[in-house]
């Protein structure tokens, strides 16, 4: 990671400012590069997802939007024809001021459902817009896009001559089902459009959609990507390794500030019949509320883990005789604790981070998910 403002993507402009969704602090945000980008994004797969997704979903089939604008506080979801014409609106202006296609925008919207945008005091503010903006400064974007969040959610590392930025928000309503809630990245590698969407689709999924904090999928969940090709060619497996770690970073920075949290929930399941098995098992012991309970409380019950595994009653070839189960390191089952063992797994439970490791036996499936108490 490089720490600070130190190194950023080669021509990104960026600006925050309040546009009348909170009382206090910017909520809106965009950041525009200066020449065209590749890029690719996913988003929510919620049948009620709101006017904003609708929009990015059309300019992302491009893989040439060169910029994201946001609004947070507002979800601007479930607010009918109004909602679609306000979101068109916003996007329309934003891109008229940085001299740019709408469709090369994607739009993102966070906050409350079921209220429209105050569209006069919005248009007021973007009206004292210009261009160009300044240079991007990603700290100040990750923070104006925040709404219930605890903590700043910002990360960035270099691949060769180029540098990679990532930013997001959240910290409910996280059952991905695609993305997750608002992360964008921003780099100035040049990655061929094809293979930029096909990388960041297997980042997503072993990342973002490896996260599960309350099993509610949102309405405005979006994930995009924007490269710009500035610093020049990187080396495709290199730039996956660095997109991955700068995703997990996030996500894990996501899964501890969930509403309510104390505890990071990381559950690594192993030897399942193939890697969408040990996602669905890593998924339904995050999201069980007694192991969350247990976690929580630093019980060292891992019997309500064994549970959580077992009601999965379609997956017919998981056997409780070859499961094993450990908190940490240490093995819970197949053998049965004795007092010196449970006590030192309840000082492990005591932990800001928990791991618990789960081996179905059956075949080299495996799959890492993340969560919280």
């Amino acid at each position: 990671m490089v720490a600070g403002q130190s190194a950023v993507p080669k021509g990104f402009r960026g600006i925050t400012k309040n546009i009348g969704l909170k009382a206090v602090g910017d909520d809106f945000a965009a950041v525009v590069s200066e020449v065209p980008c590749r890029s690719a994004a996913v988003f929510t797969k919620s049948r009620f997802a709101g006017p904003s997704v609708v929009l990015s979903r059309e300019s992302a089939a491009l893989r040439t939007a060169r910029g994201m604008v946001v609004l947070s506080n507002n979800a601007n979801v479930a607010t009918g024809r109004v909602g679609d014409d306000n979101a068109a609106e916003v996007r329309r202006r934003v891109a008229e001021i940085a001299g740019v296609a709408p469709d090369e925008l994607i739009i993102g919207s966070t906050g409350v459902i079921g209220r429209p945008y105050p569209m006069d005091a919005i248009r007021a503010n973007l009206d004292r817009l210009a261009w160009p903006f300044p240079d991007a400064d990603y700290e100040q974007v990750a923070r104006a896009i925040m709404t219930h969040d605890n903590r700043l959610k910002f990360f960035h590392t270099t691949v060769g001559d180029a540098v990679l930025v990532g930013i997001a928000k959240g910290n409910g309503m996280m059952e991905p089902n695609m993305a997750t809630l608002l992360t964008f990245f921003f780099t100035d590698a040049d990655i061929p459009a094809g293979e930029l969407d096909d990388l960041f689709r297997r980042v997503v999924d072993r990342t973002f959609n490896a996260l599960s904090l309350d099993t509610d999928t949102s309405t405005s969940d979006t994930a995009a990507i924007f490269a710009n090709g500035l610093a020049g060619a990187v080396d495709p497996e290199e730039f996956e390794r660095a997109l991955y770690e700068c995703a997990l970073h996030l996500v894990r920075d996501i899964a501890s500030d969930g509403v309510g949290a104390t505890k990071l929930i990381q559950v690594e399941v192993t030897g399942a019949r193939d890697d969408m098995q040990a996602k669905r098992i890593g998924k339904a012991v995050v999201n069980s509320p007694l192991v969350k309970a247990s976690v929580e409380l630093a019980d060292p019950k891992w019997g309500w883990t064994f549970a959580a595994v077992g009601k999965l009653d379609e997956e017919t070839d998981i056997t409780s005789e070859r499961v094993r189960i450990q908190f940490g390191d240490l093995v819970m089952h197949p053998d049965v604790p004795d007092d010196e063992l449970l006590a030192r797994a309840a000082k492990y439970l005591e932990g800001d981070e928990i791991v618990i490791r789960i081996d179905l036996g059956i075949d080299d499936g495996r799959f890492t998910v993340y969560g919280c108490d």
